[in-house]
């Protein structure tokens, strides 16, 4: 196990009803930009929960921050902060809408052009505006890190960013809000989750047991609920452990210690930026192209991976090639289209097209080992088609 540092200051409130602890938790005084999405919280009675506890407090709204958050929407958000002179802001949606919120906090007070904290995917430690969350939709554990992803909509790219001073300050997970989620993203929301601690778990083996272990606890626990709760939203206990997993599987508490991934992350988030297609879908799609093109370099864990998660029994390369076919049933089952010619029709060039991009940034080599090449970059795509 490597040496590591754990560093976690989100507070997390977690259950039902816990959206009324916000007066307690926002600081008093503050004037408080309500950031949130594309308005769905108007339907499921969060807004109103959420104005209800804030009574008293200066309230600055701003909607529509799109699935995939957009640049050119958030610097508008970091306008009326300004303007209006807020100091804390309140982001009510899923991942996107708490990613974009990071990007505002990191903006606000920037001293350069904002936009080099994507191009340079900037790690910002200070001067960050506070923020805090309510959780909509479990998936990308953005409550409970300080990672997010923004898309710059002129340039079609889709970059990440992060830092110490992009924890939340607060995040309310209520489970209950998942009820009135349309099935498509939840499905979604357990296969962003399970691909996450795939991405920090399926490389090679490290002697960290205890984080194998967690992680395997997670994935059994998404394998369990995650097709159960797609029907049954309203069951608490399905909502529950979904939400948590979601949450564990990107905290920050299972890549200590060890060397992670993050390629198959990588490259998905081009075909979002390209496509269009759900992030999701992205990772369901090249994942399991990816497992098949490193098998050699990962063959190993993906024997742990097929032994303890789902009772596969044999020599390490059999059990290795019959992980990767239950991960993709599993990701089927979850109504995941796991080819991208089921996903568009205009995808003949993309290896081309992302490969050049990738040389163009000087990412010449992914992964846990850097070993992933752009001619492998290459050969996941085209096997992705």
């Amino acid at each position: 196990m490597q040496n590591f540092e754990l560093y976690n200051p989100t507070n997390l409130v977690f259950g039902k009803g816990q959206i009324a602890k916000l007066k307690e938790l926002v600081p008093q005084n503050a004037k408080v930009l309500l950031a949130y999405g594309g308005g769905s919280i108007f339907k499921n009675g969060i807004y109103d929960q959420v104005i209800k506890a804030l009574t008293g407090f200066e309230i600055v709204e701003f909607g529509g921050i799109e699935p995939n958050p957009r640049y050119e929407t958030l610097m508008k958000a970091v306008t009326v902060i300004k303007e209006k002179k807020l100091d804390f802001i309140l982001a009510v949606g899923g991942g996107s809408v708490i990613d974009g919120v990071k990007f505002i906090a990191a903006a606000v007070h920037f001293d350069g052009n904002p936009m080099e904290i994507l191009h340079k995917r900037m790690q910002i430690k200070a001067n960050a505006m506070p923020f805090g969350t309510v959780l909509t939709l479990p998936a990308t554990g953005s409550e409970m890190n300080s990672g997010a992803v923004v898309t710059i909509n002129e340039t079609q790219e889709k970059l990440s960013f992060g830092g110490s001073a992009l924890f939340p300050k607060f995040s309310i997970c209520d489970p209950t809000v998942i009820a009135s989620l349309p099935k498509k993203q939840i499905q979604n929301g357990v296969i962003d989750a399970f691909t996450h601690v795939l991405e920090q778990y399926l490389t090679f083996k490290q002697d960290a047991y205890l984080q194998d272990r967690i992680a395997e606890g997670i994935l059994h626990t998404l394998i369990e609920v995650g097709p159960k709760v797609v029907d049954n939203p309203t069951d608490y206990a399905l909502a529950s452990n979904y939400m948590w997993s979601c949450t564990m599987a990107l905290n920050g508490l299972i890549q200590k210690g060890v060397s992670t991934d993050w390629a198959t992350h990588m490259i998905g988030h081009e075909l979002t930026a390209l496509y269009e297609i759900d992030h999701a879908r992205t990772l369901a799609i090249i994942a399991p192209n990816l497992y098949k093109v490193m098998f050699a370099t990962k063959k190993e864990k993906l024997a742990q991976f097929g032994e303890r998660i789902f009772g596969l029994q044999g020599d390490t390369e059999t059990v290795a090639k019959q992980a990767i076919e239950k991960m993709t049933d599993f990701f089927h089952t979850m109504g995941m289209q796991t080819k991208l010619s089921e996903n568009t029709a205009n995808y003949q060039d993309t290896a081309n097209f992302i490969v050049k991009r990738f040389d163009e940034r000087g990412w010449k080599g992914l992964g846990e080992k850097q070993n992933i090449t752009l001619e492998k970059v290459r050969e996941i795509v085209e096997l992705s088609y």
